[in-house]
């Protein structure tokens, strides 16, 4: 069921600063800032070979990040983010499994333009999984 790794999530408190890191430092092509209002965040993509890493930094007062950055306050790993072919039978497979699907457990769109979901972290090793329709 579960696909290759799609990316990797970190929280970071300043978006250019991590950005130009990527850029600069490592030499990574990375994409422009994005907006995603329903999410609370704005994002940006740095591209691997074999994946990507998402920067992410909270948009709004009620960006569900926030918090994670108020207690740590210098960013760290959020989410990692699988590929799946078909999110329903997905969802329906891992709640069978006793999974806990995050939200109202219906797919949002997520920054790729694709339905996601997100996979309550003490289920997943104490991480926090995301599944993005491929």
């Amino acid at each position: 069921m579960i696909g290759r790794l799609n990316h990797v999530a970190i929280v970071v408190p300043d978006l250019a600063a991590a950005a130009d890191t990527y850029r600069q430092t490592l030499g990574a092509k990375v994409s422009e800032p994005l907006p995603l209002p329903d999410h609370g965040v704005t994002t940006v993509f740095v591209e691997l070979p074999n994946t990507k890493i998402e920067l992410l930094h909270p948009l709004g007062e009620k960006s569900p990040i926030a918090k994670f950055l108020q207690r740590n306050p210098d960013g760290g790993m959020h989410h990692l983010c699988y590929e799946v072919e078909d999110i329903l039978a997905a969802r329906d497979h891992l709640q069978a499994q006793g999974a806990r699907v995050l939200g109202d457990g219906e797919p949002r769109e997520g920054a790729h333009g694709k339905p996601v979901l997100f996979l309550h972290p003490k289920d997943f090793c104490g991480t926090l999984v995301e599944i993005e329709q491929v």
